[in-house]
């Protein structure tokens, strides 16, 4: 090996550049299927931003697939006190709402006592009272409870442990905390729920800890009144008072609050409007991808794909053909066209003419009766079917994957031929290396030869 490391000492030729120029010479050889391997990848790169933009147009065909999508409304509050959340099944409306009182849950403390002190020697029942009556509208302490509960305080217990035996009793309907008063510690008791029912009105049962009656706060409901309905609540989240409004009170008011229900159409152009742009988008990620330049610019990835061409086709059909017999059956007919590039084209004003005057129509055109029957499920169905695990761009994927693979292949085979090559020739040169170099000794040898013959015919 040394003289193939060597190579050029003897015959003192560059044979190690020109075994270099004839391997580079050979690994031309691999660049169409370096070409191959990179445009394949490039493919599989192109395949997974078409099937990202088609994953956008699914989501948002997805929402108007949904009938409730066309049903939402929203409200509007002027005034304080009240917030409200309107959901599909609410109807159109206008409300006048007071309120008068807020709900608030139940609390109480005990007597002061030390930290450490023991407030019990004996295993014994706390007994927890709860449900606050009122009596022209002021909380009657003289009340029976309407409710009670029992839990059972360990012998030895601080009020850190009667605090935690509390807080771990989940049906207890309290927690509690300790508070320093400045001179010791007190049990705090907080009802878990706001309500006269549920309110906490008095606890017993440890004689060293006794409810301070001067701490005792009792729950009480919400009341408000609505367009002169008087009505209760436990909670300051009152559901179903106006059908399909979630009302949050948040503070007592001096004046009534309007609350104004109505169609939330902004909300129903903007999914419509979502649709079309992630569309248009879609549109433009596959004409940059498929378009052609002959000027001898770099073309798109996927210029004459069959992939791209079918998914295109089964595109067009989707958005172009009728649907049904109803008031709506194409897109045109709500001021959406297609134009010259396949791109939807929004009338604006035509398309708030429909959703205010037929939001029925609407709903039937792209939500339908049944999961598929709308323009919105025909659609999304095809677009599942593009990309799904075994739809037409994984299976497009796949196949280039495997070509990929292949051509790998047949790379390694042509490098481990060239490295035999190069092989080849570096023994070859490795050779005439050698005889070059006994060549040029034997010239060497036979000079000094006729030299020495020279002199010696001199000297006769």
């Amino acid at each position: 090996m040394a003289s193939i490391t060597a190579l050029g000492v003897g015959s003192g030729l560059d044979l190690a550049g020109l075994v270099d120029q004839l391997k580079a010479a050979e690994r031309q050889k691999l660049t169409p299927v370096l070409q191959q391997q990179s445009a394949q990848k490039t493919k599989i790169s192109a395949y997974g931003r078409l099937e990202s933009a088609m994953d956008r147009v699914q989501s948002s065909i997805t929402a108007l697939n949904d009938a409730a999508t066309f049903k939402q409304h929203k409200s509007t509050v002027t005034g304080s006190g009240v917030l409200a959340t309107a959901s599909e099944t609410a109807n159109a409306g206008r409300y006048e709402i007071t309120v008068s009182q807020l709900a608030r849950s139940g609390s109480a403390a005990s007597n002061s006592v030390t930290l450490d002190q023991v407030l019990t020697a004996e295993a014994t029942n706390l007994t927890l009272n709860f449900g606050a009556t009122y009596t022209d509208g002021e909380f009657d302490s003289t009340a029976a409870p309407q409710s009670s509960y029992n839990l059972e305080i360990k012998a030895g217990s601080t009020l850190a442990d009667v605090r935690d035996q509390i807080n771990a009793d989940k049906e207890a309907g309290v927690t509690a905390s300790i508070i320093n008063d400045g001179t010791g510690y007190r049990l705090a008791l907080s009802s878990k729920e706001t309500g006269k029912e549920a309110s906490l009105v008095g606890f017993s049962g440890l004689a060293s800890l006794t409810m301070d009656a001067a701490t005792l706060r009792a729950g009480q409901d919400a009341e408000l009144n609505v367009n002169g309905i008087a009505i209760t609540s436990t909670t300051n989240r009152v559901e179903e008072a106006i059908q399909g409004v979630t009302l949050d009170l948040t503070a007592v008011s001096e004046n009534p609050a309007t609350l104004v229900i109505e169609r939330d159409e902004a909300s129903l152009k903007e999914a419509i409007n979502a649709f079309v742009s992630n569309y248009n988008e879609m549109k433009s990620t596959v004409g940059r991808m498929t378009q052609f330049n002959g000027a001898g610019e770099t073309s798109g990835e996927l210029v004459g794909d069959r992939t791209v061409r079918t998914i295109e086709d089964r595109l067009r059909r989707d958005i172009t053909d009728s649907l049904g017999t109803g008031d709506i059956s194409r897109l045109s007919q709500m001021g959406i066209a297609i134009d010259e590039r396949g791109r939807l084209k929004v009338d604006e004003a035509k398309l708030d003419e429909t959703i205010a005057d037929n939001p029925e129509g609407l709903a039937a055109f792209f939500a339908g009766d049944t999961k598929e029957g709308g323009f919105a499920g025909r659609l999304s169905s095809t677009l599942k079917e593009i990309t799904a695990d075994d739809g037409i761009i994984q299976s497009s994927v796949g196949s280039a994957e495997l070509r990929v693979d292949s051509l790998e292949k047949r790379k390694l085979r042509m490098e481990a031929s060239i490295e035999r090559s190069t092989e080849r020739y570096r023994k070859q040169f490795a050779g005439l290396d050698g005889m070059i170099a006994q060549m040029n000794s034997m010239s060497s040898y036979l000079t000094q030869q006729f030299d020495m013959l020279g002199a010696m015919q001199k000297s006769k």
